[in-house]
């Protein structure tokens, strides 16, 4: 039989039952079941099972600490998200005829590095709130010209701008460098 076969309800049962992760833990971890603050039975769809619920909930509780989504979050930061090329050229327009600090923020949802320095660029828009961010996902379409004239050929990339200019580029996801400029460049 192929490998489907190991799936089967029948052969997986007892293997949750047996390696069930809420009633195990690692000598460095505490179980799983003493990170879920919420009670099975108040969140969670009817349909799932104890198991499935709990782990459900450890997700979904895990993910209200820390998103590492890279969609824009709303709040005091003043991050612009850019959706189409026309909005590119509109804002680089803007930033350099009018001489404001700014940085381009490229990135992409697939980006590992990306969703990790995310966060770090939340907190850098919010202490410096005279500079707009600019969040360019990569692979929206029709952006493929603008990103060749920038030269955007990885992500992360950051171009920060000031009186009108590129003033620096980094390439990466490092928050050092990426504070150094930041407090070089707009304090």
């Amino acid at each position: 039989m192929g490998r489907t076969s190991l799936l089967r309800p029948s052969r997986l049962l007892p293997l949750l039952r047996h390696n069930n992760p809420l009633q195990t833990s690692s000598r460095n971890a505490p179980p799983l079941s003493s990170l879920i603050k919420t009670p099975i039975s108040q969140t969670t769809p009817s349909f799932l099972s104890p198991l499935s619920a709990s782990i459900f909930l450890l997700f979904s509780e895990a993910s209200t600490l820390r998103t590492f989504s890279s969609s824009a979050v709303a709040g005091p930061s003043n991050i612009v998200l850019i959706e189409s090329e026309e909005e590119l050229n509109s804002s680089l327009n803007k930033v350099q005829g009018n001489s404001l600090p700014a940085v381009f923020y490229f990135t992409a949802v697939w980006c590992g590095p990306c969703r990790f320095i995310y966060p770090f660029i939340e907190e850098l828009s919010k202490k410096y709130p005279h500079v707009t961010t600019y969040k360019i996902d990569i692979d929206k379409e029709g952006l493929g010209s603008s990103l060749s004239n920038l030269q955007i050929f990885s992500v992360p990339t950051f171009h920060f701008f000031q009186n009108g200019e590129k003033a620096a580029e980094i390439v990466g996801a490092d928050a050092t460098q990426l504070k150094n400029t930041m407090e070089k460049l707009y304090k």
